[in-house]
Protein backbone atom coordinates (compact mmCIF):
# COMPACT_ATOMS: atom_id res chain seq x y z
CA UNK A 1 0.00 0.00 0.00
CA UNK A 2 1.18 3.28 -0.72
CA UNK A 3 1.29 6.16 1.95
CA UNK A 4 1.28 9.36 2.29
CA UNK A 5 2.76 10.26 5.59
CA UNK A 6 2.29 14.03 7.24
CA UNK A 7 4.70 15.07 9.61
CA UNK A 8 2.74 17.75 11.33
CA UNK A 9 5.64 20.26 12.80
CA UNK A 10 7.89 22.30 11.08
CA UNK A 11 10.32 22.22 14.17
CA UNK A 12 13.93 20.80 13.07
CA UNK A 13 13.47 18.11 15.64
CA UNK A 14 10.48 17.02 15.64
CA UNK A 15 9.13 13.27 17.34
CA UNK A 16 6.38 13.37 15.40
CA UNK A 17 8.67 12.62 12.04
CA UNK A 18 10.99 10.81 14.14
CA UNK A 19 7.47 8.39 14.82
CA UNK A 20 6.63 8.62 10.84
CA UNK A 21 10.10 7.93 9.67
CA UNK A 22 9.77 4.70 12.34
CA UNK A 23 6.33 3.51 10.49
CA UNK A 24 8.18 3.65 6.95
CA UNK A 25 11.07 1.49 8.61
CA UNK A 26 9.36 -0.53 10.35
CA UNK A 27 6.44 -1.35 7.87
CA UNK A 28 8.67 -1.59 4.71
CA UNK A 29 6.31 -3.85 2.55
CA UNK A 30 4.52 -0.85 2.15
CA UNK A 31 5.62 2.35 0.39
CA UNK A 32 5.60 4.83 3.11
CA UNK A 33 6.75 8.51 2.04
CA UNK A 34 7.29 10.99 5.01
CA UNK A 35 6.73 14.13 3.77
CA UNK A 36 8.19 17.52 5.89
CA UNK A 37 6.10 20.47 5.99
CA UNK A 38 8.88 22.77 6.94
CA UNK A 39 9.44 24.59 4.19
CA UNK A 40 5.98 25.27 3.56
CA UNK A 41 4.74 28.61 3.56
CA UNK A 42 1.59 29.84 5.60
CA UNK A 43 -1.50 29.79 3.83
CA UNK A 44 -2.17 32.78 2.21
CA UNK A 45 -5.65 33.41 -0.28
CA UNK A 46 -3.04 35.97 -2.20
CA UNK A 47 -1.41 33.23 -4.08
CA UNK A 48 -4.92 32.17 -5.87
CA UNK A 49 -4.46 30.61 -9.36
CA UNK A 50 -0.86 29.78 -8.28
CA UNK A 51 0.32 27.32 -5.29
CA UNK A 52 3.52 27.59 -4.36
CA UNK A 53 5.69 24.29 -5.75
CA UNK A 54 6.25 22.91 -2.18
CA UNK A 55 2.45 22.65 -2.09
CA UNK A 56 2.21 21.56 -5.48
CA UNK A 57 4.39 19.14 -4.98
CA UNK A 58 2.20 17.57 -1.33
CA UNK A 59 -0.98 17.97 -3.34
CA UNK A 60 0.83 15.41 -6.19
CA UNK A 61 2.09 13.05 -3.30
CA UNK A 62 -0.91 12.79 -0.98
CA UNK A 63 -3.62 12.35 -4.27
CA UNK A 64 -1.25 9.55 -5.70
CA UNK A 65 -1.50 7.45 -2.33
CA UNK A 66 -3.72 4.65 -1.03
CA UNK A 67 -3.98 6.19 1.97
CA UNK A 68 -2.54 9.08 4.71
CA UNK A 69 -1.50 8.77 8.27
CA UNK A 70 -0.76 11.89 9.87
CA UNK A 71 1.41 12.89 12.87
CA UNK A 72 -0.32 15.49 14.83
CA UNK A 73 1.89 16.96 17.51
CA UNK A 74 -0.09 19.03 20.01
CA UNK A 75 1.04 22.54 21.34
CA UNK A 76 -1.40 24.74 23.70
CA UNK A 77 -4.25 21.67 23.23
CA UNK A 78 -4.22 22.10 19.66
CA UNK A 79 -2.41 21.55 16.11
CA UNK A 80 0.64 23.06 15.02
CA UNK A 81 -0.45 26.46 12.79
CA UNK A 82 2.28 24.68 10.32
CA UNK A 83 -0.11 21.49 10.40
CA UNK A 84 -3.69 23.72 9.96
CA UNK A 85 -1.93 26.12 7.45
CA UNK A 86 -1.27 22.74 5.51
CA UNK A 87 -4.38 21.25 5.66
CA UNK A 88 -5.72 24.97 4.26
CA UNK A 89 -3.24 24.84 1.25
CA UNK A 90 -4.76 21.07 0.43
CA UNK A 91 -8.67 22.44 0.72
CA UNK A 92 -8.16 25.88 -1.42
CA UNK A 93 -7.56 25.00 -4.64
CA UNK A 94 -6.44 21.63 -4.71
CA UNK A 95 -8.25 18.62 -2.31
CA UNK A 96 -6.08 15.95 -2.67
CA UNK A 97 -7.66 14.67 1.03
CA UNK A 98 -10.95 14.61 -0.30
CA UNK A 99 -12.44 10.69 -0.32
CA UNK A 100 -8.64 9.69 1.43
CA UNK A 101 -8.64 7.30 4.08
CA UNK A 102 -6.62 9.21 6.42
CA UNK A 103 -5.14 7.87 10.52
CA UNK A 104 -4.10 10.36 13.02
CA UNK A 105 -1.34 9.47 15.35
CA UNK A 106 1.17 11.46 17.35
CA UNK A 107 3.98 11.75 19.83
CA UNK A 108 4.30 13.80 22.91
CA UNK A 109 6.61 14.47 25.72
CA UNK A 110 3.49 15.01 28.09
CA UNK A 111 1.30 12.21 29.79
CA UNK A 112 -1.43 13.01 27.42
CA UNK A 113 -0.34 12.07 24.31
CA UNK A 114 -1.43 14.63 21.56
CA UNK A 115 -5.25 13.44 21.93
CA UNK A 116 -6.36 16.93 22.35
CA UNK A 117 -4.83 17.76 18.83
CA UNK A 118 -5.95 14.68 17.32
CA UNK A 119 -9.51 15.43 18.39
CA UNK A 120 -9.46 18.76 16.48
CA UNK A 121 -7.74 18.00 13.53
CA UNK A 122 -10.42 14.96 13.33
CA UNK A 123 -12.83 18.17 13.36
CA UNK A 124 -10.68 20.01 10.78
CA UNK A 125 -10.37 16.84 8.19
CA UNK A 126 -14.09 16.06 7.73
CA UNK A 127 -15.08 19.95 6.92
CA UNK A 128 -16.55 21.07 3.62
CA UNK A 129 -13.09 21.06 1.42
CA UNK A 130 -11.40 18.51 3.00
CA UNK A 131 -13.91 15.87 3.40
CA UNK A 132 -11.62 13.00 4.20
CA UNK A 133 -12.25 9.79 5.44
CA UNK A 134 -11.35 9.41 9.25
CA UNK A 135 -10.17 6.09 10.36
CA UNK A 136 -11.81 5.76 14.46
CA UNK A 137 -11.06 1.99 15.16
CA UNK A 138 -7.77 2.58 17.43
CA UNK A 139 -6.20 5.76 18.52
CA UNK A 140 -2.32 5.91 19.28
CA UNK A 141 -1.09 8.76 21.39
CA UNK A 142 2.19 8.38 21.72
CA UNK A 143 2.89 9.52 25.47
CA UNK A 144 6.33 10.44 27.38
CA UNK A 145 8.23 10.03 23.81
CA UNK A 146 11.22 10.82 25.57
CA UNK A 147 11.08 7.52 27.84
CA UNK A 148 10.39 5.21 25.24
CA UNK A 149 12.29 6.70 21.45
CA UNK A 150 16.07 6.90 21.14
CA UNK A 151 17.38 10.18 19.67
CA UNK A 152 18.13 8.14 16.03
CA UNK A 153 14.19 7.69 16.18
CA UNK A 154 14.32 3.99 17.45
CA UNK A 155 11.23 2.67 19.81
CA UNK A 156 12.49 1.02 22.76
CA UNK A 157 8.70 -0.19 24.25
CA UNK A 158 7.63 -3.21 22.61
CA UNK A 159 3.97 -3.05 23.65
CA UNK A 160 3.92 0.66 22.37
CA UNK A 161 5.57 -0.85 18.69
CA UNK A 162 2.67 -3.84 19.28
CA UNK A 163 0.03 -1.76 19.36
CA UNK A 164 0.91 0.50 16.42
CA UNK A 165 1.52 -2.77 14.43
CA UNK A 166 -1.97 -3.75 15.27
CA UNK A 167 -3.55 0.28 14.81
CA UNK A 168 -1.63 0.39 11.27
CA UNK A 169 -3.04 -3.36 10.20
CA UNK A 170 -6.24 -2.29 11.15
CA UNK A 171 -5.93 0.93 8.98
CA UNK A 172 -4.73 -0.92 5.82
CA UNK A 173 -7.80 -2.97 6.31
CA UNK A 174 -10.11 0.21 6.38
CA UNK A 175 -8.00 2.49 3.93
CA UNK A 176 -8.93 -0.80 1.16
CA UNK A 177 -12.47 -0.86 2.43
CA UNK A 178 -12.59 2.81 1.85
CA UNK A 179 -11.39 2.34 -1.62
CA UNK A 180 -14.34 -0.12 -2.36
CA UNK A 181 -16.39 2.24 -1.29
CA UNK A 182 -15.40 5.43 -3.62
CA UNK A 183 -14.90 3.22 -6.34
CA UNK A 184 -18.70 1.94 -6.29
CA UNK A 185 -19.72 5.72 -6.10
CA UNK A 186 -17.79 6.60 -8.71
CA UNK A 187 -19.01 3.90 -10.97
CA UNK A 188 -22.84 4.83 -9.24
CA UNK A 189 -21.60 8.50 -10.63
CA UNK A 190 -20.62 7.66 -13.80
Amino acid sequence: MKIAAIAGSNANHSYNRMLLKFVARHFSDDDVDVIDIRPVPMFNENFKGKIPEVVADIDRRVAGADAVIIASPEYNHSITSALKSLVEWLSYEVHPLQDKPVMIIGASTHDQGSSRSQVQLRDILISPGVNAYIFQNEEFFMSNVKSIMTEDGEITDERTIQFLEKCVREFKRYAKAIDRMVQEKKGAEA
